[in-house]
């Protein structure tokens, strides 16, 4: 069959490499000139190698994906990031840090120091227990959404307190998974704020595997792509480029249109392809319109759309080209710089800013995540410099009084730098050219629609076989045979996973009833 692949992003570059090793004629199409949308690489400063998007890479080390494709044999390595996370101590106190290693031991060690023996030892049960569960949940990403699979993924896993215990467990909120387990706010705050970078606040339902997902870190840490988060992106088009894939970069997909056994797909340029099969991996209301465009029934797709929720959007990004990394008060360098800097150090920091995103307001302080790479490595940066990114979420993508990001992007780019100063005295000297990503620059640039990073809001009622929505969360979209869904608007949501893609690839592939993919790797 002739598969075209709407989108460059990782999951639709994953889903076509699948299918062009199955001797399938793929050709991706892509509107922007530089590929893998936000999981790509750009020079943003002289000498600087610069993430668009995402930076550390969790989920798709997990999946299997990369053995599978033999990405390391087209370039891709990566770095663990160990330690793989950080929480500097509150300005103005001498407290210890929290330095959460690789090892448990080493991270029980450090909670001991900075929160007491009571936390370090529940810490260790804590990882204990949620490694397992973390693993069941990573199990249920990599496949279809279906109910059945879901509840086979966790069959087997120990449930001494009974099944009812279990699922109450895996359904409460982030923070009472947090309180259950742990006494001293610091912590909580640090496990809350890994748990939120999936999106919702960690005072909803459902989000409390958020948080036990900081067990499996143990187990395998994130990971820093070598050459920047785009070197996945490359050694993805090397690999389906290698098995006679096509890529054409620069001209955006207009129109799709069902035509007979197929699709007519049309482009900006006029170009006119026919498919037997299209793989969209756009923004899920990005592929509405298209369908739209090609006739599609107006009325199912504006049902759709008013009940797929993008929400508030997530945060914003300043990315800045340093003379030195941070030096945080009391802390190694090798502690604190080569994985995730966690800058909260209470959960009311987190809840204040999400009510104003909410709102549609400013945070009343920027909660921020740091990440300096530059020293994991150095071919990012030129000699002597480093380069850092700076996440603050929760933004909001529309203000309150109708202003425009533009009055307020350089002022909240001096506030988050700030939130690091103040724990790092003198970073903000050390700053010598800054990039502001607001959430209107994250959608015009990367087509991320509200600013949201994760397409759709993460909220357990859009998670599993109810992402986007019931009836599009096989990865399919009824009356329209031939066309599969995928990337972060579908399961397993947003993140770098890649799973998407392959469960996509597996659907079309069987659906042709010629081939069989080959067997999947780890599970």
């Amino acid at each position: 069959m002739t598969v075209v692949v709407v989108g460059s992003g990782h999951n639709a570059l994953v889903a076509a490499c699948y299918l062009a090793r199955a001797g399938e004629r793929v050709e991706v199409l892509e509107r922007d000139e530089v590929l893998g949308g936000a999981v790509s690489t750009v020079e943003r400063f002289p000498g600087h190698l610069v993430d668009r998007g995402s930076s550390a890479h969790i989920m798709i080390r997990h999946t299997g994906i990369i053995e599978e494709l033999e990405l390391e044999r087209f370039g891709l390595r990566y770095i663990d990031c160990d330690p793989w996370a950080f929480a500097p101590a509150p300005a103005g106190t001498d407290a210890a840090p929290i330095v959460f290693h690789r090892d448990l031991e080493r991270t029980c060690a450090s909670i001991a120091a900075a929160c007491g023996a009571r936390d370090a030892d529940a810490y260790r049960q804590f990882v204990l227990m949620w490694g397992p569960r973390s693993q069941r949940v990573m199990r249920a990403f990599a496949g279809p959404s279906r109910p059945d699979r879901l509840v086979r993924s966790f069959w087997g896993l120990d449930a001494r307190g009974g099944g009812s215990a279990l699922s109450r467990e895996f359904l409460q909120s982030g923070d009472a998974l947090l309180d259950g387990w742990f006494d001293d706010e610091r912590l909580k705050a640090a496990l809350a704020w890994f748990g939120a970078q999936s999106g919702p606040p960690m005072s909803e339902p459902g989000t409390a595997p958020m948080v036990g997902f900081a067990a499996l870190m143990h187990t395998l840490p994130p990971g820093r792509a070598v050459g920047g988060s785009g070197a996945l992106t490359a050694a993805l088009v090397a690999r389906l480029r290698a098995d006679g894939g096509v890529i054409a970069a620069g001209d955006a997909v207009t129109e799709l249109r069902r035509d007979g056994a197929g699709w007519r797909v049309r482009t900006a340029s006029g170009r006119e392809l026919f498919a037997h099969t299209v793989i969209a991996g756009t923004h899920i209301l990005t592929t509405l319109e298209l369908l739209r465009h090609g006739g599609f029934d107006a009325s199912v797709l504006d049902d759709w759309r008013r009940r797929i929720r993008v929400g508030p959007g997530i945060g914003m990004v300043v990315r800045a080209a340093t003379t030195a990394l941070p030096a945080y008060s009391g802390a190694a360098q090798e502690d604190s710089a080569r994985g995730l800097q966690l800058l909260v150090s209470d959960r009311r920091q987190l809840r204040a800013a999400h009510g104003a995103a909410l709102a549609g307001e400013l945070p009343p302080r920027p909660v921020v995540l740091a990440m300096s790479f530059s020293a994991l490595d150095p071919s990012i940066a030129p000699a002597g410099e480093h380069q850092l990114s700076l996440w603050a979420q929760w933004h909001p993508y529309r203000l309150a009084d109708g202003s425009d990001w533009a009055g307020h992007a350089e002022r909240e780019g001096d506030r988050i730098i700030a939130e690091l100063d103040a724990l790092a005295p003198g970073f903000a000297g050390s700053v010598r050219r800054r990039l502001v990503q607001t959430p209107a620059d994250l959608e015009r640039e990367l087509g991320l629609l509200g600013g949201n990073v994760m397409h759709v809001e993460m909220s357990l009622d859009q998670m599993f076989f109810w992402r986007p929505l019931p009836e599009l969360s096989g990865q399919r979209v009824p009356g329209a045979p031939g066309l599969y869904l995928t990337g972060a608007s579908t399961h397993p949501g947003g993140g770098v996973s890649g799973a998407s893609g392959r469960t996509a690839a597996r659907l079309a592939l069987r659906n042709s009833r010629r081939i069989r993919m080959p067997p999947f790797g780890r599970r």
